[in-house]
This record gives C-alpha cells, structure tokens and sequence, in this order.
C-alpha cells in the first residue's frame, strides 16, 4: 500500500511541476506566445511550428489549446487554422516526452536550488517568474526518478502484479483505461511518461502500453472538451475538432496494435525508449496526416455545435477568458475591455435619462434594465480580478489591477446615481405633472452634454492612459464645477423672480445639479490615477 502511495504521489508531483512550468512560462511570456499564436495562424506550416514551439515552453497542449480556443471565442482567430496549431501542440508535447526521458537527474537539484533563490528574492519580476519556472523543471525531473523508484517494487508485489495482468487484453479497454489515466493526471505528457516508465520496470507489457499511449492521447482530447465546456459555441469547436482527430487517429491505429508491437520488439532499442518513440511519430504522422483536413473538420464541427440564439436579454461578459488568468498582463487587458463595455452601458443610460427629462417616461425602464446590465459585467470583473494571485503581480500589474477594479467601481456607482437620477425626475416630474423651465432644462441639457463628453474622455484616458488627455480631463472637471457652481445661481436667481416652474421643481433641479457633480467626480477620477503614477512610465507613455 505505501508503495503505492509513493507512487501516486511521484504522480501528483509530476503534474503540479508542469503546472508549475506553464504558470511561470505563461506569466512571463504570455502575451508573446499569443502575439506568435495569433501572427503565425495565416498559414498553416506556420500555425503548425507555432503550436509545436509554445507547447514545448509550456508543457502542456492542454494550456495551447485552450490558448487557442480563447481566441477562437473572442472572434480573433478564425477555427480552421486553430485546428491546426491543435495539432502542432499534439507533436510539442511528445517531443517534450523524448526530452524528459534522458538522464537528466543531475539538473533537478540545481533548477530547484536556483528557482527557490530567484523565485524568493525576485517574486515579482521577470526573474523570480522564470525561477518558478525552473522549479517547476526541477519537480518534473525529480518525479520522474521518484516514479521510477516507486516502480521497481510493483514488480515484486504479486497483488499488483494481478492488477496489472488485467492489462493484457482488449485493446479497446486497455485504450479507454488510457484516457481515463490522462484525465485523472491532467495531462496526457504525464501518463504517456510513467506509461514507458511502468514498462522499462517489466509492470506492463509492450503492447498495453502502446495501447495507453493511443488512449492517453484520446484522453487529452477528452480534456480540451472538459476544460472548453464553459466557452462559447466558437471555442467547443475548437475542443471538439481536436478530439474527433484524436479519436478517428486512434481507431485507425489500434487494429494495428499488435502488428505494429511485433515490428517494434525486434528492434535493438529499449522497451521505454520504444514506447516514446511510438509517441512521438504516432502523434507526428497522424498529426501531419489531419493537417489538410483541417477545413473539413471546421465544417464538420459547426454543423455538430450551433450558435446558441440569445435567450437573456442582459448583457454578459464577453472578454473575461479564465485561461488568461496565469497571464496577469493579458487578464488585465481582458478586464480593461470588460470595463469598457460597462462605459459604453453607462453611456447609454445618460442619453436615456436626457430622453427622460424631455418627458419620455418609458426610458426610465429602459434605463433600470442598463443598470442591471451594469451590475452584472461590474460583478463578473470583480470576481474575475479576485481569481488573480495579486501577491504575485509586478508592481506595474498590481498598479493596473488598482486602475481597473477602481475604474469599474466608479461606473458602478455612477449607474446607481443615472437611475436614481431617472426615477427622482419620473416621480418629481412627470408623473407629478410638473415641468422645468426653459432655462433650467437648456442647463441640465448643457451639463448632460459636458458629462458625456467627460464620460468619453475618461473611457479613452482608462485605455490608453495618456497623459496630455489626463491632463485635459482634470481641467474639465475643474471647469464643470464652476458651471455647476453657476447654474446654481441662477436658479436661485429664477426662485427670487418667483419662477413658478423653477418654484416646482426647486429640489429636483437643486438634486440633479449635485448628482451630476458626483457624476463628474466619478468619471474625471481617471485622471488622478494617470497623472500619479511614477515618472519613468510617464516617460515611457
């Protein structure tokens, strides 16, 4: 029973050091590989070295693919060449296999060593990331020795032995149990290493193990549409063409097992090292072989998942891709865009509510339905930025992250203020039949359009943080102030000439003027933030 602990656990710790590899990989060099990603998929000899080449940095074809399936939802990335950078990652992690399996034991306890000084010292910056990334290595290397170790007494332990000896049958259940091993494991680059690891130790035999192998592959397939189940229809194809590849190279090859084990046993070469090799140019060949079939796929795979029609008629979030999050600087630019669609919802509200203040009623539900819809994105990128290891930000992401949970915030709250805005003018006004003066309609007209424009501003100062535009900002609010402090006055100015329109709506008049004061407030705030921030990324701006 030990023995076999010891041997789950070599598991689990080859999985979390290719967790631990991708993570530090994707924080550091994230948004490269998917600027590679995105430039390389024109052409499908380049789109198929670019999955081959980003899997081999991160480790995983589960993290390219689901690289690619982000993309594909989002509409940048159209689905046939995205297939085929699916099937490069399929050749990426098997050569990442052949690599792992040479004796490299002797750089475990230096990646680890230097990865903890780097990582420790260094956290976050460039430095201490690839210092994750190195202990991730170093956990990877070391799993393999602590697996094969596990290994050697499972050939003498004849209860095991009859567990294994169960392997020995159909090829189709020895598959199936395949996948289902690269599934528990998470990753299809672990199950297909202690598969030839299990066989250089006699556990299995040659033929079962070419039989996981087929499976272990299937079972990644299985994966990409475990991990994709929460995408759109646009990234489910991507998961989905990936597994009916792997599926129909897997029916095509396991009635050949046996001959193909045959063939193989009577090479002068090691039973482990066969097992990799077998990896790698079964992946190879099929792979190379699908290529071309990679626009019949995508039309295959859009006839089999539909577009959905839109059954809510609230907004959702469009741009909040969780694989980013191992990204910071990616997942900060998905939340940034999120934040402005919520601008643009506020937008709408504002035009809504100067409807409602020339008497069109049934915008004010108009505008409690935009609210809704604000609520929703702000909360999705709340919790979309709580899933983010702050503690691990570069004090430049960590800044940006401030910046943008701030900035939704401030849209959140001035929804909350256009709404009441609506309802208070819908009661006071016009249910209560009671209209504003010319001259006080012509200045919340005035200030409606000068907080727009702020609005708009303050949108393009978020995104782009540029420093004149800041600048010009502030002077705004500045200069809305005083046209505040100078429409109050001249109300004031209509109630002594005793105004009987302005005598009407004194408090509601007086009450806009001081939410749309808040509402500047709100939306000028941007401008502090960039005008604060240190002077070397003024300098770069």
């Amino acid at each position: 029973m030990l023995t076999l602990l010891n041997l789950l656990s070599a598991v689990a710790l080859l999985v979390w050091g290719t967790h631990i590899v991708r993570t530090g990989i994707m924080r550091v060099y994230g948004a490269d590989l998917r600027r590679v990603l995105s430039r390389s998929v024109e052409k499908k000899p380049m789109a198929f070295l670019a999955g081959i080449g980003v899997t081999a940095l991160v480790q995983s074809s589960n993290a390219t693919t689901l690289l690619v399936t982000s993309f594909v939802a989002q509409n940048l990335v159209s689905l046939t060449p995205a297939l085929v950078v699916v099937l490069g990652a399929d050749v990426g992690t098997a050569i990442m296999a052949r690599i792992l399996t040479f004796d490299l034991s002797w750089l475990s306890p230096l990646f680890i060593f230097f990865g903890v000084v780097f990582f420790l010292s260094r956290k976050q910056t460039r430095a201490g990331q690839m210092g994750r990334a190195a202990i991730g290595l170093g956990l990877i290397l070391l799993a393999l020795q602590l697996i094969v170790a596990a290994a050697k007494p499972i050939t003498q332990a004849a209860g095991l032995q009859v567990l294994f000896s169960t392997l020995t049958g159909d090829v189709m259940l020895d598959a199936l149990i395949g996948a289902v091993f690269a599934i528990i494991s998470y990753s299809s680059l672990a199950a297909v290493l202690i598969t030839a690891t299990l066989t250089a130790a006699d556990v299995i035999s040659f033929k079962v193990a070419l039989c996981l192998v087929i499976g272990a592959n299937l079972g990644s397939g299985l994966l990409a549409m475990i991990n994709a189940s929460g995408s759109n229809a646009a990234g489910k194809r991507v998961a989905l063409g990936s597994l009916l590849f792997k599926l129909i190279g897997s029916l095509a090859i396991l009635p050949l097992v046996n001959y193909i084990a045959d063939i193989l046993d009577k090479m002068p070469v090691d039973d482990e090292e066969l097992v990799i090799f077998f990896h790698v140019f079964y992946n190879l060949i099929r792979c190379l072989i699908m290529v071309p079939f990679a626009e019949p796929m995508a039309r295959l795979c859009r006839r089999m998942i539909s577009v959905e029609p839109e059954t809510d008629a609230h907004l959702r979030p469009k741009h909040l891709d969780r694989s980013a999050l191992d990204t910071p600087a990616l997942a900060l630019a998905n939340a940034a865009r999120e934040t402005l669609r919520i601008g643009d919802v506020v937008e709408h509200m504002m035009e809504s509510f100067n409807k409602v203040v020339h008497g069109e009623l049934r915008e004010e539900r108009a505008v409690r339905r935009l609210d809704d819809d604000v609520d929703v994105l702000y909360t999705a990128i709340k919790l979309y930025l709580a899933r983010m290891p702050k503690e691990d930000l570069a004090e430049e992401d960590s800044r940006r992250w401030a910046e943008v949970i701030e900035m939704a915030l401030n849209l959140e709250q001035a929804g909350d203020i256009i709404e009441r805005m609506c309802a208070d003018v819908a009661v006071k006004s016009l249910n209560a039949r009671r209209a504003f003066s010319p001259e006080g309609l012509e200045e919340l007209n005035t200030l409606q359009e000068q907080v727009l424009n702020n609005l708009r501003l303050s949108l393009s100062v978020f995104l782009s943080k540029d420093i004149p535009s800041a600048r010009r900002l502030r002077r705004s609010k500045h200069r809305f102030r005083i046209l505040i402090r100078r429409f109050s006055h001249a109300h004031v100015e209509r109630l002594h000439q005793k105004n009987v329109q302005s005598i009407e709506t004194s408090s509601l008049h007086l009450g806009l003027l001081g939410d749309m004061k808040r509402l500047n407030s709100l939306f000028c705030a941007v401008a502090y933030t960039v005008l604060d921030q240190p002077d070397d990324e003024r300098d770069e701006d």
